[in-house]
């Protein structure tokens, strides 16, 4: 039986302890792929990981700053796997950006079925479990019609991942009315379910960046799909475009816009 209250518990923690002492303060190292990694990012997941294993010893753990071949295993096992990313959002921590997070998902039978995000700088808790719904703070998230055109819309867009015609149409067309882009995966979808914005595209980010995320979107009613119309997770090491928008009406006109097949 996972306990949803104490996982939150543990991840808030730790963000309070380990990662807001340390934000803008430390020097960051580069890893091979040239994202940064700093010693916030390794002490969070050490820390989460020696707890879930005591309390979960049944339950596999992938981390994002395991390498590659470590998790190519756990998910090959086909076990159920808790799948952290200790900082979601390194660049935005580092620099002083208050924008980033704590994500935990658990993967079980080929599916996410457990979802939490936590942002101590607002000290707000995006949770989700898989049929029982979305919620932020206790508060559940649910989708309505926003009641926007497409024209009268707010969108987070990462352009440097999404293909260059498609970004080139985007900055020329201008489809919405404003964009952002924030600069942690977790948080963005997070903030979609939560009505902050409307609108969703990433062109490629990985399964610990969008697990937890994704699920909140889900629960709380927000469709979210990839660039091809599939459905946006898959239990292996793969980079995963999204869209995503906060109620189905402007799905389908969002996507309509994009060229994705329904």
């Amino acid at each position: 039986m996972i306990d949803v209250d104490s996982i939150a518990a543990l991840l808030k923690s730790v963000a309070q302890q380990e990662l807001l002492p340390r934000f803008a303060q430390i020097e960051p190292g580069v890893k091979a792929d040239g994202s940064l990694v700093t010693e916030a990012d390794l002490e969070s997941q050490r820390l989460v990981a020696g707890r879930l294993e005591q309390e979960y010893p049944d339950i596999g753990f992938l981390g994002e700053e395991m390498s590659a071949q470590e998790q190519a295993s756990l998910l090959q096992s086909g076990e159920p796997i808790f799948c952290l990313d200790p900082l979601d959002g390194t660049t935005n921590f580092v620099s002083g950006v208050p924008y980033f997070c704590i994500s935990l998902s658990l993967i079980q039978a080929g599916r996410i079925t457990h979802g939490i995000v936590y942002d101590p700088v607002r000290d707000e808790l995006f949770t989700a479990v898989s049929g029982k719904g979305a919620f932020l703070n206790g508060k559940q998230l649910l989708a309505r019609d926003s009641g926007l055109s497409l024209k009268q819309t707010s969108a987070l867009i990462d352009f440097k991942r999404l293909p260059p015609q498609l970004a080139t149409r985007l900055v020329t067309e201008i489809p919405y009315a404003s964009q952002r882009s924030f600069g942690s995966v977790a948080l963005d979808l997070c903030w979609l379910a939560a009505g902050r914005v409307h609108l969703y595209l990433h062109g490629a980010s990985s399964l610990w960046d969008y697990g937890a995320g994704s699920l909140v979107c889900g629960e709380a009613g927000c469709p979210v799909t990839t660039l091809e119309g599939g459905e946006l997770f898959v239990n292996r090491l793969v980079k995963r475009s999204a869209v995503g928008a906060v109620d189905a009406r402007l799905f389908d006109v969002w996507t309509d816009w994009l060229g994705i097949a329904g």
